[in-house]
């Protein structure tokens, strides 16, 4: 028979938290795995029975038991860029929330030799699946020359190749350039600049492109176009050369970080926003309505952005098919424009 003392010394139990909680070892699963229907009273009991005894689920167990693992890897780039980081964070809380654990492999670049050790690293942990965060070309490029043996999901706003057999999730890009673009015309604005991000960069060309069409579409004249990195440092190098000739009405900057840049530079010229230029940026960064003036942005969703990307995922696992979605940008009107 088992004393009080052998109990204490071994980990909690789902059947000690049942017993604490005083419902079945199948209520306690539900619980668990958010499944079932649970009374709230009855989830609130198993909670706090597991809070009380400090219950930590054994996932390698649960994995030979259930025959899949409750792991899902992501391979990323270097995540010092707000997007890729943004959309991390969005994948691995997602994840969680389904009651995955998340592996992360930051790629520094993505090379065959990268992304071939990456994957066998997590092939050897027995994840259930990959997200592959895909912000550049080289890195569909590559990816589209390996067959993975585990569902995958990428998260990118374009593809080398539409015959790809990973489906993909992202931001549809082209539609909040628009969006910001109209917005520029409809106050009056004819000349319009393009601050670009790289041209390696799906986002960067998807934005530069919708500017292009938006430039035919509506009417406008397109003023010069700088190419940058993204960073705000770019965006002031090339916020003061611009300022060096003739201002254009309006200026569209690929990210934020590069529209922040834009206002030192103004600020310190004396061109005051949006009286002798107007300034749109795209991401939404957190303090971009913090910005002086505060700024004129397109929206992404990446907390939707990372629950798609889970759920396409999942949907594999359980023997679904997932397909190619993208989600809608949206503007934010502020001061700068």
């Amino acid at each position: 028979m088992e004393d009080s003392s052998s109990r204490h010394r071994r980990p909690p139990s789902m059947e000690d938290v049942a017993a604490i909680a005083g419902v079945s070892h199948q209520t306690v699963s539900r619980v668990l795995n958010s499944t079932g229907k649970v009374r709230p009273e009855t989830r609130e009991r198993v909670l706090a029975a597991i809070a009380q005894i400090g219950y930590r689920r054994n996932e390698t167990a649960r994995a030979l038991a259930t025959a899949r693992s409750r792991v899902i890897g992501i391979i990323t780039p270097t995540f010092q860029h707000y997007g890729p980081a943004s959309t991390l964070m969005s994948v691995q809380l997602a994840a969680n929330d389904k009651g995955y654990l998340v592996s992360v492999a930051a790629l520094p670049e993505f090379s065959p030799a990268n992304l071939r050790r990456a994957l066998e690293q997590f092939l050897g942990q027995g994840v259930a699946g990959i997200v592959l965060i895909v912000p550049v070309t080289e890195a569909a490029t590559e990816l589209n020359k390996f067959s993975l043996p585990v569902p995958a999901i990428a998260i990118s706003s374009s593809w080398v190749s539409e015959e790809s057999t990973i489906p993909r999730v992202g931001v549809e890009q082209r539609g909040g350039v628009r969006a910001a673009m109209l917005h520029l015309k409809q106050q009056g604005c004819q000349v319009v600049s393009h601050f670009a991000g790289p041209s390696v960069w799906f986002d960067a060309l998807e934005r530069e492109a919708a500017w292009h069409e938006a430039i035919e579409e509506f009417g406008l004249t397109a003023g010069p176009i700088f190419r940058g990195d993204w960073t705000a440092a770019f965006g002031f190098a090339m916020a003061t050369e611009i300022s060096r000739g003739k201002l254009p009405d309006a200026i569209f900057a690929a990210n934020d970080q590069m529209a922040l840049g834009t206002l030192q530079a103004f600020a310190q010229k004396g061109i005051r926003l949006p009286d002798d230029v107007r300034l749109v940026g795209y991401d939404d960064e957190d303090a971009s309505a913090y910005f002086y003036p505060s700024l004129t942005t397109v929206r992404q969703n990446f907390s939707q952005l990372g629950y798609e990307a889970v759920d396409a995922l999942i949907r594999q696992f359980d023997g679904q098919k997932a397909g190619n979605k993208l989600l809608p940008a949206e503007l934010r009107v502020r001061a700068s424009a």
